[in-house]
């Protein structure tokens, strides 16, 4: 074969490699005695769609989580640092320590505040012989006992405990009813401080996740499964080093009294 030969012959590949990939179809002088081979077939346009589409939801998934995780740093560095909240009454080195787990929904709980813890928080905690500290200890049955707790947490923080928690159980029948907890909160203290509990309250909405009060709760919790708490009221009663058997359920302040004396004489 001659250069001429050689010549035609490279040329008819370099045509029937590139010219069906461009789609091109312009004729030649060997198209007359050699046809041009048959053109591959483009790639489909679903499977180019399908990547894109594919590509396209990566994307958005990483800058969804991007945003996620900006939205709450951003919260967490709005929200103001949690210290141990003060949720006790009275002086730490009274001879009596009295400590509760309650739940903010237990109607039993209602009833001995109302009752007995009441009447021990106006004698006997200002007269130095029992020192009161609350545990909280939700129970699962009542739908809207433990943001309650976080809410009176959130109070405890900036030093509204007693006034959230006397408001929770005198309410109790209330917001039960529609989990408005918020609405009675706000009545217990002025504007100011309601604006510093919603600050401690960020992420805290219910069924929230995020929520940092709930490490002082599940705290509450594990020590009272340690006792253990199997309703509520419970109550444990420490004194001159000698912790007593847990009692639980409601018991009136006169019989309360009258223990606490026979303790307070020895």
């Amino acid at each position: 074969m001659g250069a001429s030969g050689r010549w035609k012959l490279a040329k008819r590949r370099i045509r029937d490699t590139m010219l069906p990939e461009l789609n091109l179809n312009h004729a030649s002088e060997d198209d007359v005695t050699h046809p041009p081979q048959p053109a591959r077939r483009k790639p489909g346009f679903a499977p180019v769609l399908a990547g894109v589409v594919v590509l396209m939801f990566a994307s958005l998934s990483t800058t969804l989580a991007q945003t996620a995780r900006t939205r709450h740093a951003s919260t967490i560095a709005a929200r103001p640092a949690l210290t141990a909240p003060v949720r006790a009454f009275g002086t730490p080195n009274a001879p009596i320590k009295l400590e509760v787990f309650s739940d903010y929904q237990c109607p039993v709980c209602r009833n001995f505040y109302e009752g007995t813890l009441r009447s021990l928080m106006a004698t006997y905690i200002p007269q130095g012989k029992v020192y009161l500290v609350h545990h909280d200890f939700p129970l699962p049955m009542h739908q809207y006992s433990y943001q309650a707790a976080r809410w009176a947490n959130a109070a405890a923080e900036i030093g509204k405990f007693e006034d959230v928690e006397a408001a929770l159980y005198d309410n109790q029948a209330a917001w039960s009813t529609d989990g408005n907890i918020e609405k009675f909160v706000q009545g217990a203290m002025s504007p100011a401080d309601f604006k510093k509990v919603q600050k401690l309250m960020a992420g805290c909405e219910p069924n929230s996740h995020t929520c940092a009060i709930d490490e002082i709760i599940n705290a509450d919790i594990a020590l009272g499964r340690q006792i253990p708490v199997q309703g509520t009221p419970t109550y444990v009663i420490t004194s001159k080093g000698q912790k007593y058997p847990a009692g639980s359920g409601n018991v009136s302040w006169d019989i309360m009294r009258q223990f606490f004396d026979s303790l307070l004489s020895q």
